[in-house]
């Protein structure tokens, strides 16, 4: 896997300070200032600091260390040391501190789709700039201060096919909409593509032809399909789990022939109930964005329009032809399709109003509200069920909301996640005991742990994924790297790690000696145990249980990850009306459409959709014509 390296972004800018920004006093003087109430009230005159370096560690969807110059009257330089994803954070890491320092405030523009990385930028300066001496009310005065936008002229663009949403779907219906020869524009509400896929594991559940694993492992396109169908309480239209299941292999093949690398054999994501989930080389859904990227970069045909949010589908004689969208700065952006416009913006799991209110229809979770994080991107809102509804689209099992027992406590993200497979660890609540079946179903093990203790735990592994301390986790992070921050504990002995979690080491101890009997040197090996759980050893038999140390832990919370309803489609990725016909010109894929996983989605089968999916939506889209 290639290490997502921590970079320090230099963002140092020349700073041209007006006469009137100058106080005339003297250091000693502005020192002592520094200590009062510190904005001058001459708009952009300068914050009187205590000159120097300063530093904060803030947590992003990432932790980051912010470091901020400044002299005696102004923010001159601004680093950044992260790991943010690329694509998500990282646009914010380029942006935001470049902007504090033009305006002299702080009071930027959040960047769509990395609220969390934003906020954090803006909180980490704030901090630097109270250790120079800047108070609370300086704070507020730096808020306060905006950059002037002129709005641009309206636009009109045109294209063969119009896709709305730069995700994993979007992406994969433009490129194959331009492989058929079409004109694509591509209408994205943040800076760069990506959406939800990019912050994914990146677990891409297949079933092979039989020449990778499929047989060694006794997999089956039908065992696919009968876990994806049973695994959503049989809620899934059978014709859409199809679809999915046996196309999903020629999805990876399509990928690789697009230049798109993978790792070596499968591997059981948490939820996924088998191992069939291919590993990209790329840490998190990187990947699948380089390979997008190279292909626009290398052929004629696909605009990205980013920064620009879609309002409104247009309806011309009852069929869809283009959306009206507002551009950065206001202005209103309207986009013509020739052929077929794709939906494929993302769910509604950042939207709070709407989870409540489908969550009081199935009263699943106890509760959906802004005290459950999520790991998806700012900017998952719901818009395109929105508009879809409003042009008459039947909205289907809006209620199946999927959560996961795995987000981080401060951000609810995935990353920090120190699991690699299913078959390597266990989960233990803060009495130290095991509580349920960690090969399971995603909303049984979530349900458990909201029963827990602060709805709170820990995954417990040994080393035998982590040998020597430097290897990356899924999302790109060395296990040594989330030691060094706290956001994992590495001890060499189960009872040093049971004082570390705040546990009973006996409870600990003994709830991994019990768990050690089911793997591949214990008594009770190839048996399922107290909780049903089966998936003990990988596909090469290896795990002899959790006995290697060091050992690690790491503290996790439910989080909102995935919403399986949204708009009802056919095999073909057409969008159905609430009358149950077609809605001509319209076409969507991905987590914006309802009806193929059920109550429960399998874990892997979010990236296989959005390609499966979205290749179907851009062919069927390209195929579309109107009739005049």
């Amino acid at each position: 896997m290639v290490q997502l390296s921590k970079k320090m972004m230099s963002l140092a800018l020349v700073v041209i300070l007006a006469a009137a920004m100058v106080t005339g006093c003297s250091k000693g003087n502005q020192e002592a200032e520094s200590t009062q109430a510190g904005v001058s009230a001459t708009p952009n005159a300068g914050a009187i600091y205590v000159a120097g370096t300063y530093s904060a560690t803030v947590a992003g969807m990432h932790e980051m260390t912010v470091h901020v110059t400044v002299s005696d009257t102004a923010i001159t330089d601004i680093k950044i040391d992260h790991s943010e994803t690329a694509g998500v954070g990282e646009p914010a890491i380029e942006s935001i501190a470049n902007e504090i320092v033009e305006i002299q405030g702080l009071g930027v523009d959040i960047v769509s789709g990395a609220s969390l990385t934003s906020n954090a930028i803006v909180d980490g300066v704030a901090d630097c700039l109270k250790q120079a001496g800047l108070n609370d009310e300086g704070i507020n005065k730096l808020l306060a201060i905006k950059k002037e936008v002129t709005k641009e002229s309206d636009q009109e663009l045109a294209a063969d096919v119009v896709v709305i949403g730069a995700g994993g779907a979007g992406m994969a219906a433009a490129t194959t909409a331009n492989q058929a020869g079409k004109t694509v524009i591509v209408i994205e509400k943040a800076s760069k593509m990506g959406g939800n896929t990019i912050l994914s594991g990146g677990a891409f559940n297949a079933v092979d032809d039989g020449s990778e694993t499929a047989i060694a492992n006794k997999d089956s396109v039908e065992k696919h399909y009968t876990q994806t169908f049973e695994g959503g309480d049989k809620q899934g239209d059978p014709k859409l789990v199809r679809t999915l299941v046996e196309n999903a292999w020629s999805g990876v093949v399509w990928l690789k022939s697009l230049g798109m690398e993978f790792q070596d054999g499968v591997f059981t994501v948490t939820g996924g109930m088998w191992p069939r989930a291919h590993k990209p080389v790329e840490p998190e859904g990187t990947g699948f964005f380089k390979t997008y990227q190279e292909y626009i970069d290398k052929n004629k045909g696909i605009t990205m329009v980013y920064n620009t949010t879609a309002d409104e589908l247009i309806v011309e004689n009852g069929i869809v032809t283009g959306v009206r969208c507002t551009g950065k700065s206001g202005n209103t952006i309207t986009v013509k399709a020739q052929n077929g416009v794709v939906l494929a913006t993302g769910g509604f799991g950042q939207n709070i109003e709407m989870r409540m209110k489908y969550n009081e229809i199935s009263k699943k979770w106890p509760t959906l509200d802004a005290s459950i994080p999520s790991t998806n991107t700012s900017g998952i809102t719901g818009d395109g069920m929105i508009m879809a509804e409003k042009i008459g689209a039947n909205l289907v099992q809006m209620e199946n909301i999927q959560l996961l027992p795995l987000g981080d406590p401060k951000t609810g993200s995935l990353s920090g996640n120190i699991e690699h497979a299913v078959e390597s660890r266990i989960f233990v609540n803060l009495d130290g005991k095991r509580f349920v079946n960690e090969g399971g179903r995603r909303d049984e093990m979530t349900l458990a742990l909201f029963d827990q203790k602060d709805t709170t735990m820990y995954i417990v592994m040994d080393s035998d994924t982590y040998p020597k301390g430097d290897e990356l986790n899924n999302f790109g992070e060395s296990i040594a790297s989330l030691v060094s921050a706290g956001r994992s504990l590495k001890a060499d002995t189960l009872e040093e790690l049971a004082q570390l979690m705040g546990v009973p080491a006996d409870n600990l101890i003994g709830t991994v000696k019990a768990y050690n009997r089911y793997c591949k040197d214990g008594d009770l090996a190839g048996t399922a145990d107290e909780f049903g759980r089966t998936l003990f050893s990988d596909t090469d038999g290896i795990n002899n249980g959790i006995n290697d140390g060091p050992f690690y832990a790491a503290v996790r919370v439910p989080t909102v990850h995935h919403t399986m309803g949204g708009v009802q489609i056919n095999e073909l990725a057409q969008a159905i009306s609430t009358s149950g016909e077609v809605i001509p010109g319209l076409f969507a894929a991905g987590e914006v459409t309802g009806g193929i996983h059920g109550s429960n989605r399998l874990g892997g089968n979010a990236l296989s959709d959005t390609i499966v999916f979205g290749r179907i939506a851009g062919t069927s889209a390209s195929n579309f014509a109107r009739q005049e």
